[in-house]
């Protein structure tokens, strides 16, 4: 079967300082749930198994062990050329993504040719009370509409996300650091009148701060909006 096939192959491709690596970098899982890796591999066996045509049998098989069949799962998804079908199984795995890596790794190309439909999605992925599903749908309105399908619209809908979760509060400010460097007239107000949460507020500061697409001046002025 394709599933043992895969993990056969991964394992092959172990190497145990990055397996250590990875699990001090993702705290929330247990190491023992890394095989080890690296991302090039992950890259490449994807751009092999998403032309299979079992390769559904393989994402059908949810959950997955190990983190990098997790990985591995995600590149699949990124490089599937079906949209319909890769908007069906990206949907079915987000509930299983458990860690912000997967979560960051998925970003299928085939999304940027039918944004409207994907704005539908993203708009009941916001919605879910499922942490990788909000942050995916963060990241997905970072990536498709920040910049000529822009709407201010879509800034409004990640600020009004209040949650305890800090891998949304990050995908948040991480959006709004992207937002301001993008469409910083039209993200500016949101900063001056405080739509976000303290700690996102400031951590959306710090990181646009640290962007070289903000002009010092820019920078300056920013440094000022900080809440004490």
């Amino acid at each position: 079967m394709i599933t043992e096939e895969i993990k056969d192959r991964l394992f092959k491709e172990k190497d145990d300082a990055y397996q250590v690596f990875q699990s001090k970098l993702i705290p929330t899982v247990d190491a023992s749930y890394f095989i080890g890796v690296r991302t090039p591999a992950l890259r490449n066996l994807a751009k092999e198994y998403v032309q299979r045509e079992d390769v559904g049998d393989f994402l059908k098989e949810l959950p997955h062990k190990y983190f990098d069949e997790n990985q591995l799962h995600a590149f699949i998804l990124s490089y599937c050329k079906d949209y319909d079908f890769c908007m069906e199984e990206c949907d079915k795995f987000l509930a299983y993504v458990d860690n912000w890596a997967t979560c960051d790794q998925m970003s299928p190309k085939i999304f940027g040719k039918h944004k409207e439909e994907l704005l539908k999605q993203v708009k009941i992925w916001l919605k879910s009370k499922h942490t990788y599903t909000v942050r995916f749908g963060i990241k997905m309105l970072m990536e498709h509409f920040l910049d000529a399908d822009f709407n201010v619209a879509y800034p409004k809908m990640v600020a009004k996300i209040r949650s305890d979760e800090y891998y949304i509060n990050m995908m948040i400010a991480w959006y709004f650091a992207t937002a301001l460097a993008k469409q910083y007239e039209s993200i500016l107000p949101f900063i001056e009148e405080r739509k976000l949460d303290v700690w996102t507020h400031n951590k959306t500061i710090q990181k646009a701060i640290e962007s070289y697409r903000i002009t010092p001046k820019q920078k300056d002025y920013l440094r000022s909006l900080k809440i004490k």
